[in-house]
């Protein structure tokens, strides 16, 4: 799914607003979360998952060509946590051949095949199921 994906799926959704509003409402979300992140702090999404900031260590690298030795600096790097809900949703997708059926047709997901959070079952109403 990209941001457009994204964007045009909350407008369908949310028929009230325009497409620039919802066009405006993903870019502030997203900036918000990247201006929190870089400010080194840490964003929490109750059953979506985390983002914090890890720190890779400073090490000594090889350039490929020459096969001479490179320092590599120390980085911050951004890194995502599922939560419990979207570790089992994604888990409940089973993998043909190591890969999900829809996207072995496509590299980008398609909106309408996004993985759905699991539903519990109804209580029946039936009093022949008591």
């Amino acid at each position: 799914m990209t941001r457009s994906d994204l964007v045009t799926q909350l407008a369908e959704q949310f028929g009230q607003l325009t497409h620039r509003d919802t066009e405006f409402a993903v870019k502030t979300i997203l900036d918000a979360m990247s201006d929190a992140l870089a400010r080194g702090h840490r964003i929490e999404i109750r059953g979506f998952g985390s983002f914090s900031i890890n720190r890779r260590p400073p090490r000594v690298g090889r350039n490929p060509r020459s096969g001479e030795q490179v320092v590599i600096p120390e980085k911050l790097v951004p890194h995502f946590k599922p939560g419990k809900a979207l570790r089992e949703a994604v888990d409940a997708q089973v993998p043909v051949d190591g890969v999900l059926p829809s996207a072995a047709a496509s590299p980008v997901m398609p909106v309408a095949a996004a993985p759905a959070l699991p539903v519990p079952p109804a209580p029946s109403t039936d009093p022949q199921d008591a």
